[in-house]
């Protein structure tokens, strides 16, 4: 059984920053794409950042410049750097990824909540 577990979610001041990081387990042969989505109350749920396997990335608009996805491919994790932090940035974050366990699947984590606020 595959299993994504998201970690970091916190409370933070305007301008501040968080690490979120997501940590896959389970009887994998090979992960490909992992994604951040995040989803405010009240709105759908969005893509934030992506990742191949092979380390191209690409962001929202809202989120360029600020934030940086990155991965350990050894360690089947992907991190989500976020700085300069705003209040629009309140959702909970999930990850997401493609894992080739017997097929190809498309996984999703439990989700944990940030909160920018003063």
């Amino acid at each position: 059984q595959v299993q994504l577990v998201e970690s970091g979610g916190g409370l933070v001041q305007p301008g501040g920053s968080l690490r979120l990081s997501c940590a896959v387990s389970g009887s994998i042969f090979s992960i490909n794409a992992m994604r951040w989505y995040r989803q405010a109350p009240g709105n759908k749920r969005e893509l934030v950042a992506a990742i191949t396997s092979g380390g191209v990335t690409n962001y929202a608009d809202s989120v360029k410049g600020r934030f940086t996805i990155s991965r350990d491919n050894a360690r089947s994790t992907v991190f989500l750097q976020m700085n300069s932090l705003k209040p629009e940035d309140t959702a909970v974050y999930y990850c997401n990824a493609a894992i080739y366990t017997r097929n190809w699947n498309d996984c999703w984590g439990q989700g944990t909540q940030v909160t920018v606020s003063s």
